[in-house]
């Protein structure tokens, strides 16, 4: 008989409903009686909890009961309310030396005269400020396959010309941190391997000058990085044909790329999840976590980020810090999170979001115990402050808001030359010039959004996979996306509206 409910650990106070439950049903491994209707994915009550008291799945606190709770009864935002939780950093407890795996893994890789490793071939238009961006997306429109397919129909190895504008880059302190962290981000993307070449086009008054931006990383113009602005040129349409032009020249040299075999240990994979739900943590997230033991075992690179996604089970990767410096950083960004939020009249439990509660979500912290089961068990090694550059190998976290576009446009901006987003609720999205994977948390998604789902999850919850074998799925699909093989993103043409650069700068 098919299983009802699944338990986490022996000692929590909630089951997690793998169907809907009707008033009256049994449950048989729990031996209890279901009193009231409990969506799939919500958590059931196993025993009576009094008011006040704690509730634990995962066996960790994920809030108190605002009333009492009966066993059977529904558990969720109408009777828990978040707890102020104390950790045990632990720092450095849980780290133990990473098995390597010899020979590693390899994928097809596009190989950069410097070194670098590319898992796609794109041309990128970046622009310095919002008042250039028509500019770039009417130079990036020129040659889309989809409207004018014969604009690249020589050259077989572009992936495409994408345009990658935002809105900022004037009204904003120079010397600002929220100036830093633009820059850092579009001069991330400069560098980005997957860039074969990139164009920045500037209005040409902004306060953040192409100059500047190139500067913050210590980049200069040539063949491959070209500049200029709109008042230079002489106006839209003058800058839009230069751009059309300029990418055209370009065109030949850099359709003349070649995959070749090359080390999983180039591979860096940026790790996100949206639109979660109750089983995020229980299938999709597990199942990361095991594609990314594999991925540092095998010499690679994981990101995790999301900040606020964290919050509260930070504790879980302190214990696996290779040092007390390592930990600290973390700690550090977590204290900044509780200063900027209080500081700004808000709080860390806004989020889960409506979706992510309709799903079976109550509190944050019930929320981070799973999304931190993306990063696997292997040492953190380095925490590093939004788009900077990533240059330490294994698990890594990234600061960043959970906010999806703007957490993966600041690991893309690091050096992710690969996404793996797990999903619950459903979500489309995309990240060029990186290809973006969706793994489904249950087959339910799976099934009403195959069109942008690259794996199903769910077969963890149906008996039919373990979270080990799932893991090899992903990470097996990770090389091979690598190598090219597009994801679902990509077929839609997903990626260009994503790119979304974090903004704390006052504007004035």
């Amino acid at each position: 008989m098919k299983a009802k409910t699944i338990r986490l650990h022996p000692d929590d106070d909630v089951v997690i409903a793998l169907e809907p439950l009707d008033p009256g049903s049994r449950i048989e491994a729990e031996g209890l009686d279901v009193r009231e209707p409990v969506p799939a994915g919500h958590k059931l009550a196993t025993r009576d909890i009094p008011a006040q008291g704690p509730i634990r799945r995962y066996n960790q606190v994920i809030g108190l009961a605002t009333q009492p709770i009966r066993a059977g009864q529904h558990v969720h935002v109408q009777n828990v309310m978040m707890a102020s939780v104390e950790n045990d950093y632990a720092v450095g407890t849980d780290a133990a030396p990473t098995e390597y795996v010899t020979p590693p893994a390899t994928f097809m890789g596009i190989r950069r005269p410097d070194g670098r490793v590319a898992t796609r071939n794109y041309i990128g238009i970046m622009t310095s400020v919002n008042c250039s961006a028509r500019v770039a997306r009417a130079i990036a429109d020129h040659f889309r396959r989809d409207l004018r397919p014969e604009a690249l129909g020589d050259y077989p190895n572009i992936d495409g010309v994408v345009a990658l504008t935002h809105g900022f880059g004037c009204g904003i302190d120079v010397k600002s941190e929220g100036m830093a962290i633009i820059r850092r981000t579009l001069s991330g993307y400069a560098v980005h391997p997957n860039f074969a070449a990139v164009i920045f086009v500037g209005l040409g008054c902004e306060a953040n000058q192409i100059g500047d931006i190139l500067a913050s990383r210590g980049l200069a113009e040539s063949p491959t990085l070209h500049s200029y602005t709109i008042q230079d040129v002489g106006g839209t349409t003058n800058a839009i044909r230069q751009g059309i032009e300029l990418v055209k020249s370009l065109l030949p040299g850099l359709n003349d790329v070649k995959r070749e075999p090359v080390p999983a240990s180039y591979l860096t994979v940026g790790l996100q999840c949206g639109g979660s739900d109750g089983y995020s943590g229980i299938s999709a997230n597990p199942a990361l976590g095991a594609a990314v033991d594999l991925l540092v075992r095998n010499g690679g690179t994981a990101i995790l980020s999301e900040t606020p996604e964290v919050y509260g089970a930070e504790h879980l990767l302190t214990r696996r810090a290779v040092s007390p410096e390592v930990a600290q950083k973390l700690i550090s960004r977590i204290d900044w999170w509780k200063s900027y939020c209080a500081k700004n009249g808000a709080e860390m439990n806004n989020n889960p979001s409506a979706g992510n509660k309709a799903g079976g979500l109550t509190t944050i912290l019930e929320k981070s115990l799973g999304a931190v089961a993306k990063a696997g068990t292997t040492n953190l090694t380095e925490v590093y402050e939004y788009a900077e550059p990533v240059t330490q190998r294994g698990f890594v976290f990234m600061d960043s808001p959970g906010f999806d576009p703007i957490s993966a446009t600041g690991q893309v901006a690091s050096g992710a030359n690969l996404i793996c987003f797990t999903t619950g609720r459903g979500s489309a999205f995309g990240c060029m010039p990186t290809p973006s994977l969706k793994l489904a948390t249950n087959s339910a998604t799976w099934r009403r959004q195959q069109d942008d789902m690259d794996i199903d999850c769910g077969v963890i919850l149906e008996g039919d996979a373990t979270i080990e074998q799932v893991g090899r799925q992903i990470f097996d699909r990770m090389l091979s996306c690598a190598s090219g093989v597009p994801s679902k993103s990509e077929i839609h043409g997903y990626g260009q509206d994503e790119f979304v650069p974090w903004q704390i700068a006052v504007v004035t």
